[in-house]
């Protein structure tokens, strides 16, 4: 029988391996990483800093050039190709791979064991610890924990021991860091409870809510409802709706198909595992139906929604009401999202990837034909901590000044704490700790290690880690010996850089004599040996030697001097046509004993063949031992090609530059500056320069013009007609009047057309008569006795000068004589005449035209268009009005008999037989509706209720007064000696009966509200007797209140009953406790239960 441990290896193997791919872009790397990219380790005082982040996720070639621009070309060169060490030669403290992960473990499931995985590099190789909660786990005390590497395995884990916040602590004789907090939850779904379910009798036409009452849970969950059988699910639609945060099923309007019997399928989002919930019946009552009613939205989002960044959000809101309810959205003081989409019949709002600017105050409202009502709650994104400015590795000479600084950017903003070693650092003695910046004065070998930056907010936290070396050490060269080649007659420099900490003292030497300054040779203040005017005298080997308190250490550079390099470039000048090509040609002699590399410019720049390799070829002919030639394939020339091509030839001695000239035919460059000479009313004179021709003459010229009115840049009629390219002048003709206008030019020659000009300062045209006639005259409407007559406005590009105004003419059908207005406002549409000698619906001829101050214009066609009907005659009839508790009443009536005057809407006024009707209160319908409900009422009062039509014209008569009581008052008594039985996570309670008082209505039933402190839903039971059955479904903070239901409405509350319980217990099902008011306490083996009475609700 194999190992039990080998699935695991493995699977940990093959896991580690796929993470490090997704991290390799980004993952951290040590100081022998970073040490061998530099381009050399000679000592540099002050601290070298080096990223400890490298998005590249490796090392590359080195990029090693042929030649360099200074004199020191060669010791540049071969210097670095010797910049090379490799990473098991250098020590480093640990730097994490792969950070351990939030986890759900299913507790069913078969594999009992959970694997956190940590993984740091580090040399020496680091070891490992793990923390939970802040506490050193004990491998040695509990035999369930074991490692595998960093990894920590967790055999047999239980919610009960292991639920919490894992850290894992990667450590070495540099130091240690602690990882990020990850999350351990376990994933269950219990079972229903057996009881059966009462059954739920409602009113045809009535909404309900069927509850679900989950079993316990972990974690989230989904709901759906089976309808009669399984697998025959209800479908929600705008008449039912499933909550996937309450779970329970929703019906605005109960219909006879609708009866049968209703189960709850809950699933669990982790494992899928799937229960049933015992069957719920639904039926019909058979005293009637239920009546229209105003919509009341039972399942809403919460007041307050706090959402992360970058995830989808939903808010549910459903309502019920007869007729069904028609949900809509709004953002308050904005709009909503693009991106938000409407789930299921409008109830669920979704806004995926969330940002920022979604934040606001955000309304569903819920309407029917009998009223509405609506739900406000707001939205709040967060921000988890994301780096701006991270700490690298840095490495420092001792004794110097050290300063760290790292920024986060959050909402809320982060704050920042700082760690060496795994342990939190304050300000005291050489330290300073500022927020995010820490520094340290006059640095010791005792501050190395490893630190880590901290920033958080309430969301969470991210760390930045880096290792900070003191360094103290005798002076080394990594390069020894060093070989120049130097080029006849030009200046070369020696550098000696070696590392060392302190800064070493330097001497140079040639052979055995120690250098002596001079003209020529002299030493610069870093250290550089610089020599003159090089000849073939100064070939040989050239020692520095470094010193310091620790050591020394001597670097040979031997130094070869050659003929200089010439370059020959072919040809020196010429031209073609755009499209055409041509080859440039580069031979350089030099000497035998050196490689030659080329490169190519184009007006002081490197070509980038790979980006222009449309256009540029790099071809390369031949390589001999004294010449080498390359060639420059420049294929279908664009005018921007034109310019000055270079040709750079390098060796490791020297380098020659040299260039050649391309001169490009084609189309024209665009023309000079464009003046408006002189401007009519339909016409305007231009003048401009002529540009540059590109090597080509201009064959003619394009005039344009842009206005307002345009849709861009416009070809206009010119006189002459062709202008030819020798002009520099021309007019634009059939322009119209007073409109503004700039205008352009465009050249073209044999090749093409070329760019257009800059566009002239824009003009005016001058002033004419109007010529275009108002369209779509109509009207009607208005109050009695007015006509309205109404057009669409002439454009601005059409008014052909100021002043411009309307001619208003009309007469009524029959008669001859024109009555005419004028309208002196260019954007006015409507014009009102009111004469009371004529009937409601008269018609009458109309016509409208137009002018300026140049003139009359023409007038439209003659349209027929009948006066105002006025506002409604007669008052609405058979008003009704009932009372359905003691502070709502349903009014409805009929409208009146058709003719002129139709409402548009009704206005009802209302007030009690002991006040005035001056006093009273006035409500309109929304639309042209024939019912209301008054709210907000006085119970067991007498009202007094008229109604009246209005119309935009004005309003109507109003009907004789009907009067009607409100029902008396719920009772004002609570329910009492409250008292309940604890079992397991449900809770039975039992109250006395509320006995209502003689002006009280009759107790028709009881409302039980529980509701979660912290959690934005409640949970509301109704019963008709005085006990019922609560879930607890998790823990927290519960609040039980009870209520009497009568005819008149909601009685008083009873005293609160709070429950807390400890989060991530819960009760067994074998242990029960009993509880009355006012208070007790009893603990259980796994759950916490204090019950207090609270104030009123």
């Amino acid at each position: 029988m194999g190992s039990p441990w080998k699935p695991i290896l493995l699977l940990s193997i093959i896991s580690g391996l796929s993470d490090l791919a997704r991290a390799v872009a980004a993952r951290p790397i040590s100081y022998a990483a970073v040490l061998r990219m530099k381009a050399d380790s000679s000592s540099v005082l002050g601290s070298r800093s080096r990223p400890r982040q490298h998005h590249g996720g490796g090392l590359g070639t080195p990029d090693w050039p042929a030649f360099y621009s200074h004199p020191l070309s060669a010791l540049s060169l071969l210097s670095s190709q010797e910049n090379y060490r490799s990473e098991e030669s250098e020590e480093f403290g640990p730097v994490f791979i792969h950070e351990p992960g939030d986890v759900i473990f299913p507790l069913d499931s078969d594999e009992k064991r959970v694997m956190m995985h940590c993984e740091a590099r580090g040399n020496p190789p680091p070891t490992y610890s793990w923390y939970i909660n802040g506490t050193a786990l004990d491998t040695e005390a509990d035999y369930r924990y074991s490692f595998i590497d960093g990894n920590l395995i967790i055999t047999n884990a239980s919610e009960i021991t292991d639920y919490g916040r894992y850290q894992c602590k990667a450590e070495n004789s540099f130091g240690n860091v602690l990882g990020r907090e990850a999350l351990l939850q376990f994933a269950y779904l219990g079972a229903f409870s057996g009881k059966t379910r009462g059954g739920v009798s409602v009113r045809e036409g009535q909404g309900v809510v069927l509850m679900c009452t989950p079993p316990p849970h972990s974690p989230e969950i989904m709901y759906s409802w089976v309808f009669n059988e399984f697998p025959s699910f209800v479908a929600e639609d705008s008449r039912r709706f499933i909550s996937q945060d309450t779970g329970n099923l929703y019906i605005s309007k109960v219909q006879p198909s609708d009866v049968g019997s209703y189960i709850c399928l809950v699933k669990n989002t982790e494992t899928n595992a799937r229960v049933l919930s015992p069957p719920t019946p639904l039926t019909l009552k058979t005293d009637g139906v239920m009546g229209e009613y105003e919509p009341k939205i039972e399942v809403h989002f919460p007041p307050s929604v706090l959402a992360a960044k970058g995830l989808t959000v939903r808010l549910e809101c459903f309502a019920l009401g007869n007729p069904v309810p028609t949900i809509t959205w709004r953002k308050i003081n904005g709009n909503i999202p693009k991106k938000a989409r409407l789930r299921k019949s409008q109830a669920v709002l979704e806004i995926p990837h969330i940002q920022l600017e979604d934040s606001g105050t955000y309304e569903c409202k819920a309407e029917n034909p009998r009223g509405g009502t609506a739900f406000k709650g707001h939205l709040q994104v967060y921000t988890l901590p994301q780096w701006v400015r991270m700490i690298n590795d840095t490495q420092m000479d001792s004794g110097e000044k050290f300063q760290w600084e790292c920024k986060a950017m959050g909402r809320p903003r982060p704050t920042y704490h700082w760690l060496r070693n795994g342990l939190p650092l304050t300000s005291q003695g050489r330290m300073e700790i500022v927020n995010g910046e820490l520094i340290i004065h006059r640095v010791q070998q005792t501050d190395s290690g490893m630190y880590q930056c901290v920033a958080g907010n309430k969301y969470g936290s991210i760390n930045s880690n880096a290792e900070l070396k003191i360094l103290a050490s005798a002076p080394v060269f990594v390069h020894n010996p060093v070989r120049v080649i130097a080029t006849l007659g030009k200046d070369i420099l020696l550098e000696c850089k070696p590392k060392a900490s302190p800064k070493p003292r330097i001497t140079w030497k040639r052979g055995e004599r120690r250098i002596q300054q001079s003209r020529r040779i002299m030493l610069l203040r870093n250290n550089t040996l610089r020599i003159v005017n090089s000849s073939r005298a100064d070939e040989g080997n050239y020692v520095c030697r470094a010193e310091n308190e620790l050591g020394s250490a001597e670097m040979t550079a031997v130094l070869w001097v050659k003929e200089a390099m010439r370059v020959e470039l072919s040809p020196i000048r010429v031209e073609v046509t755009v499209g055409e090509s041509v080859v440039l040609s580069c031979k350089a002699a030099h000497d035998t004993s050196l490689d030659v590399a080329f490169q190519w410019f184009f007006n002081q720049r490197p070509i980038n063949f790979q980006q222009d390799g449309n256009h540029f070829e790099y071809i390369q002919t031949v390589r001999a031992r004294q010449s080498s030639i390359v060639d420059l394939m420049i294929r279908s020339i664009l005018l921007k090609h034109a310019g000055k091509y270079g040709c750079r030839a390098q060796t490791s001695a020297d380098t020659v530059f040299t260039e050649s000239e391309l001169l490009v035919r084609g189309p024209p460059g665009p023309p000079g500056v464009v003046i408006v000479e002189e401007i009519t009313d339909t016409t305007a004179t231009l003048s401009w320069t002529c540009g540059l021709d590109n090597h080509s003459p201009i064959s003619t010229y394009n005039i344009q013009a842009r206005s307002p009115f345009s849709l861009g840049w416009q070809t206009v009629k010119t006189d002459p007609d062709p202008v030819t390219g020798d002009m520099e002048s021309a007019m634009a003709v059939e322009l119209n009047p007073w409109v503004e206008y700039e205008f352009r030019v465009v050249a073209s020659n044999a090749i093409g057309t070329g760019d257009p000009s800059a566009p002239s300062r824009g003009v005016r045209s001058k002033e004419a008569v109007p010529k275009v006639a108002p369209s779509n005259v109509s009207g009607g409407n208005g109050r009695r006795h007015e006509l309205v007559i109404s057009w669409e406005p002439i454009s601005e590009e059409f008014q052909n000068g100021e002043g411009f105004g309307y001619i208003v003419a009309f007469r009524a059908n029959g008669t001859r004589g024109w009555k005419e207005r004028m309208v002196t406002s260019a954007d006015s549409t409507t014009y009102k005449y009111r004469d009371e000698t004529f009937p409601p619906l008269t018609p009458f001829e109309v016509k409208v035209g137009v002018y300026n101050n140049k003139g009359d214009g023409p007038f439209s066609k003659e349209v027929i268009i009948r006066s105002a009907e006025g506002e409604p005659r007669e008052a609405p009839s058979d008003v009704k009005a009932y009372s359905f508790s003691s502070s709502e009443i349903r009014v409805t009536w009929k409208p009146p008999n058709p003719g002129p005057g139709r409402p548009r809407g009704y206005e009802l006024s209302y007030w009690k037989d002991m006040e005035q009707e001056d006093l009273g209160k006035k409500q309109r319908t929304l639309k042209n509706e024939t019912s209301m409900v008054l709210t907000g009422l006085e119970g067991n009062s007498l009202y007094l209720i008229t109604v009246k039509a209005f119309n935009s014209i004005g309003e109507g008569p109003a009907t004789a007064a009907v009067t009607v009581n409100t029902r008396r008052a719920p009772p004002a008594q609570p329910p009492t000696n409250l008292m309940w039985i604890q079992e397991g996570n449900n809770v039975t309670l039992n109250w006395d009966p509320v006995n209502a008082k003689d002006n009280e209505s009759d107790v028709i039933g009881y409302m039980v509200l529980l509701k979660q402190e912290g959690k934005g839903h409640n949970q509301v039971t109704r019963t008709i007797n005085p006990s019922t059955m609560l879930s607890l479904p998790e823990g927290g903070t519960y609040i039980i209140e009870v209520r009497a239901l009568s005819e008149g409405g909601e009685g008083a509350v009873s005293s609160q009953v709070r429950i807390v319980t400890s989060s991530g217990v819960r009760a067994k099902s074998n242990q029960c406790s009993v509880h009355c008011m006012p208070q007790s306490l009893t603990w259980t083996a796994l759950l916490l239960v204090l019950l207090v009475p609270l104030a009123s609700w």
